[in-house]
């Protein structure tokens, strides 16, 4: 986020301006569901979406594969749609019991190609009363595209969504979607290729040939969407031995793509999916998809590959979100709306960020978004054991289903909260994962959570009140100054806070009277 969005304040409520989700346009949107009806899988999403990111209050999935032998009869899978029915019919029933508005339904590749699919949603409109919306490839694109917006509103480069019986292309840039394309490179589709290895190598790049002639571009980022994909990133991280599992903004280089791609052929499936987790129809299309990636990013040349677990039922969201919210940060919005449930002092945060901020005189605007976050969030887990607060708090931001959060960021984020209750983190498990994080950023997380440690103490009243933080890095001097409360409220376990935020800034400290 620039320093536009920092600075384009309101007089009450510093960066970001006031928050939105008390706003009733946002309040319409506190709880909205949505049936997803993919070649491969059917599901249920109910949101609580009144903050910027999308809050999962209900989420099931049915493996249906509908779309499971459609190359050949031209029919849904009769199996499937029998699954797909009662799943819907489940998925109604218990849309009525939760007192939600009518769900909306989609329909995608599989339900649009097959002859049968208008008999289907005549079927599921008599049987459930629900009335499925089959949408072309376009469209498809256009509200996967959506979803990625909604979890990077600065977004810039190509979304490719796979599913069962398609693939689709859409540009992202300046919070718009641009050109979108379809095309038939869905895993089960490819299935019914002929002519063995061969064929289906040929076929697909036949296909992306196409495609890259309508999208010529070089994407600075490939933003990929789908259970195939994040099936292959699931395996990228066991390969790498990576420490975080989150996959939402996981990243990977075109090297390690090709890297995991030939991993992948050379382990036995069963093994590798009992190690993810990964279900059995969902590993069965690894391979397939894996030859489509492989080609994809060779076609196309991104430099970086990002994972969205934000697709189409997000972009749905994002469809029903006003403008004024759209345009909002989706981690402080989030943050803000934690703070307002879970803490003890909601709103001390935005007083807690001012008070902090002269520590980091030089911060750029992404870091400073970082420092609000952890300041709106630094009293939400009090609940937890005191003994367990410390690590509660650091997988609370690193697992929690945030949107505009990078894996370092997440880290970061949690690693300055946990020093927000614990001086030391040595020996604990979380190490490995503040290995992603420079020297630097990971002292900058340490200082900024001992600092919300110390000023947590002071949150009696309005901190800018009785009380001032000053550093002075050349003269190595750390400056509180205090009114007569302030001073009242430095006891022993305060000032000895204090003095363990000086020590982490190789600070000496100076406490002086605060004037006016």
């Amino acid at each position: 986020m620039g320093d536009d969005m920092l600075n384009a304040t309101s007089e009450d409520w510093g960066p970001f301006g006031r928050p939105l989700f008390d706003d009733p346009s946002s309040r319409a949107l506190a709880r909205v569901g949505v049936v997803d009806v993919g070649s491969n899988s059917v599901r249920l999403v109910v949101f609580d979406g009144a903050a910027r990111s999308p809050a999962y209050f209900y989420n099931e999935k049915i493996m249906c594969a509908l779309g499971a032998g459609l190359p050949e009869t031209g029919r849904l899978n009769s199996r499937g749609r029998a699954r797909a029915l009662a799943a819907i019919r489940r998925f109604q029933l218990l849309a009525e019991g939760m007192g939600i508005p009518p769900l909306t339904a989609v329909a995608t590749a599989a339900v649009r190609d097959a002859s049968d699919g208008a008999d289907f949603c005549a079927e599921v409109l008599q049987e459930t009363g629900l009335k499925v919306y089959v949408i072309d490839g376009e469209e498809e694109a256009r509200l996967s595209a959506q979803g990625v917006l909604l979890g990077w509103p600065t977004a810039n480069g190509l979304v490719c969504d796979i599913g069962g019986s398609s693939m689709e292309l859409a540009e992202v840039a300046d919070g718009r979607v641009g050109r979108r394309l379809t095309s038939p490179l869905g895993p089960l589709k490819l299935n019914g290729v002929t002519g063995g290895k061969k064929g289906l190598k040929k076929h697909i790049s036949s296909v992306l040939d196409e495609l890259h002639s309508q999208i010529p571009a070089t994407p600075k980022r490939l933003f990929l969407v789908g259970g195939s994909w994040r099936a292959i990133a699931r395996l990228d991280m066991l390969r790498r031995g990576y420490p975080l599992t989150v996959l939402h903004e996981y990243r990977m280089t075109p090297k390690s793509v090709m890297e995991t791609v030939k991993w992948i052929n050379t382990h036995d499936l069963e093994t590798l999916r009992n190690k993810t987790g990964t279900s059995q129809a969902r590993m069965a299309l690894v391979p397939v998809a894996c030859e489509v990636l492989k080609r994809l990013v060779r076609k196309f040349k991104p430099r970086e590959i990002a994972i969205s677990s934000y697709g189409i039922r997000e972009g749905m969201l994002y469809e029903q979100m006003p403008q004024k919210l759209r345009n909002r940060d989706p981690l402080i919005e989030a943050c803000r709306f934690s703070e307002s449930k879970d803490a003890r002092w909601p709103g001390f945060g935005k007083g807690l960020y001012q008070f902090i901020i002269p520590l980091f005189k030089s911060a750029n605007a992404d870091r400073k978004r970082m420092i609000l976050a952890a300041c709106l969030l630094h009293d939400v887990t009090w609940r937890a054991h005191p003994d367990y607060r410390a690590e509660v708090c650091f997988d609370y931001a690193t697992r929690a289903n945030l949107g505009g959060l990078r894996h370092r960021e997440r880290v970061f984020l949690g690693l300055a909260l946990l020093h927000r209750y614990k001086n030391s983190r040595q020996g604990t498990r979380l190490e490995p994962m503040v290995d992603l994080l420079s020297e630097k950023d990971a002292m900058d997380a340490e200082v900024l959570g001992k600092a919300m440690r110390f000023g947590a103490m002071l949150s009696v009243d309005s901190l800018a009140d009785i009380a001032e933080l000053r550093l002075f890095p050349k003269k190595k001097q750390l400056e509180l100054r205090l009114n007569e409360k302030g001073r009242g409220l430095l006891g022993e376990v305060a000032e000895a806070r204090f003095n363990s935020l000086a020590r982490s800034l190789e600070a000496q400290t100076k406490v002086l009277k605060l004037k006016g």
